[in-house]
């Protein structure tokens, strides 16, 4: 049934190429991260930030469909001199579930190893089958570790010193 073959998106390794972020990606990207939830401009995910990042010793990987030439997966890593964060990784959703984030995974953990530095995410606890890819590409749980974050500064009143 080609109705069938077309909704199953049927991708091999060559299709794909693995490559680094470039400004004129920024608005698909951006709408990839709108649409796997993990934020975008509205949390000041901009241009700017990613190149500064970069310039910072981070890198922001991209996973390209050879064929179509869309952009279908990112990963972003960040550096703070200490350690490599990754960050905002993610498949495009019709691409997902077709094992294609393990590439887009092992070129991030051969980033953090070629930096010689640790690697730290967060994912969220519902998030089962990106938790089942971290513990496969070796990462541990913390353990009962909880994430606090300030986003907008101007909400945020001095506490009350005595």
């Amino acid at each position: 049934n080609l109705q069938y073959l077309k909704k199953k998106l049927i991708l091999k390794i060559a299709d794909l190429n693995i490559r680094d972020y470039k400004t004129n990606d920024f608005a698909e990207v951006n709408n990839l991260w709108t649409a796997t939830g993990m934020g975008g401009t509205e949390r000041g995910d901009i241009d700017e930030v990613i190149q500064q990042t970069i310039k910072a010793n981070g890198k922001l990987i991209i996973l390209e469909n050879k064929i179509s030439k869309e952009i279908i997966g990112t990963s972003w890593l960040t550096n703070d001199g200490r350690r490599i964060y990754l960050h905002h990784f993610g498949i495009k959703p019709k691409y997902q579930g077709k094992g294609i984030s393990k590439l887009l995974l092992n070129e991030s953990l051969n980033f953090a190893k070629s930096k010689g530095m640790q690697l730290k995410l967060e994912v969220h606890k519902n998030s089962i089958e990106a938790i089942n890819l971290y513990k496969k590409g070796g990462f541990n749980y913390l353990g009962d570790y909880k994430v606090y974050i300030i986003r907008d500064f101007e909400r945020v009143k001095p506490i009350e010193v005595k």
